[in-house]
């Protein structure tokens, strides 16, 4: 997890890390940002690990820490982060889940299984928060342009040939970019959307919902 402060005017941007399979790390992270600022209003629970192969693939170690890190680590957030969001006028939680986590897709049986959670979770969340006027919502992305998809690419038998069936399968042609990203969840988080709650954005191309 990292806290990072880019308020226009600011002397210096503020980079606090912190390990989300640990509670006391993450609470002592989140309390520094709320003393320091005297407020926070926007929690975004991004972290998150992948996992590749079918059901069989992967050991019950790895399914615990996947799920500890892509699902328990979005709960030790938020609660940490619930009483500052309550003092806010504008609370707003948005979680990270995948387009896995609305479809079938091959070999991701566990990341599939974390992030079909973290949608469960933003329906549950929201409609426990909504009368506390604390928003909560979820973008779902399809294959995005990140170093964990390059380390993907790379390691398959032909490269190339793996990286055009990730841009084929998604209609608009190409892989979803970051920013794309940071976008929808800079949306959701804006005071702007205070009627959105209990939502799941998805960013992916066209991938669930469009034939090509």
């Amino acid at each position: 997890m990292a806290i990072i402060d880019r308020e226009v005017g600011a002397p210096d941007d503020l980079l606090l890390e912190a390990d989300v399979t640990d509670g006391d790390s993450v609470k002592a992270a989140i309390d520094f940002v709320g003393e320091r600022y005297g407020r926070i209003d926007v929690v975004v629970n991004n972290a998150g690990i992948g996992a590749s192969g079918d059901v069989e693939a992967n050991t019950i170690e790895e399914w615990n820490h996947v799920f500890d890190v892509n699902v328990v680590g979005i709960v030790r957030v938020t609660r940490a982060a619930l009483p500052w969001l309550r003092n806010s006028a504008s609370g707003s939680v948005v979680n990270t889940a995948s387009v896995a986590g609305l479809t079938g897709l091959r070999d991701r049986v566990l990341y599939s299984a974390t992030k079909g959670a973290v949608v469960a979770m933003t329906y549950a969340m929201a409609a426990d928060l909504v009368a506390e006027g604390i928003r909560v919502n979820a973008v779902a992305p399809g294959t995005t342009d990140t170093p964990w998809v390059e380390r993907l690419l790379s390691a398959a038998p032909t490269p190339e040939a793996a990286a055009k069936a990730l841009r084929t399968r998604q209609p608009i042609g190409r892989l979803v970019t970051p920013d794309e990203v940071a976008f929808a969840i800079t949306n959701l988080s804006s005071p702007r959307a205070a009627s959105t709650t209990g939502t799941v954005q998805l960013v992916d191309g066209g991938l669930l919902n469009l034939l090509a």
